[in-house]
């Protein structure tokens, strides 16, 4: 039994996972253009867990394209597809700056506007601390860790944007009136 069909037909699969996941993080990029002239205050992306490893499979992909195309001769979707994800990518998805802008936060994996915002919460650890910005629309909370050193700007920032009503929780639990939402920063 020959297991060569059955290896390219898995990793053509595997490539078809990876462009999706490439064009969703392209995507994700332009976005960050597109908004980058209206950050209000934003910061570098920390680095994600095992970032190092990731560059690692980034350059060890990088050799087996090589190695494939030039001396092999044979076709490379799925390993190129993976090449690009984690040699240029990951790196570039980490410039993405993460924080506030005109239209909306940008947490650690996903914006959300203003407008969607139903909740939001401080979570102070011992090495980090982290806004908790609850969506109103999806049912779901995202993260966004805060650097110390913008911890206060941050705040201030919040309690200015929920003043001009670009946030607001009304709606989201029981209001009796007497509730000033800016206390919520």
């Amino acid at each position: 039994m020959n297991a060569q069909p059955i290896l390219a037909g898995i990793l053509l699969l595997l490539g078809a996972g990876f462009l999706i996941a490439n064009a969703r993080l392209i995507l994700e990029y332009v976005r960050f253009l597109r908004r980058k002239p209206g950050a209000l205050l934003i910061w570098p992306s920390p680095k994600p867990p095992y970032y190092g490893m990731a560059l690692a499979i980034g350059v060890t992909m990088g050799l087996l394209v090589f190695y494939k195309l030039v001396y092999l001769r044979q076709q490379a979707f799925g390993e190129i597809m993976m090449f690009a994800y984690y040699a240029y990518l990951v790196p570039l998805n980490r410039r993405i700056g993460r924080g506030f802008y005109e239209d909306g936060i940008w947490a650690d994996n996903a914006f959300i506007p203003y407008h969607e915002i139903g909740g939001i919460s401080w979570r102070e650890g011992e090495h980090e601390i982290a806004l908790i910005v609850i969506s109103r629309l999806r049912n779901l909370a995202r993260r966004l860790i805060v650097p110390g050193d913008k911890y206060g700007a941050a705040r201030r920032l919040l309690r200015d944007k929920i003043g001009e009503h670009a946030i607001h929780f009304t709606g989201t639990g029981l209001d009796l009136g007497a509730h000033d939402e800016r206390d919520e920063a």
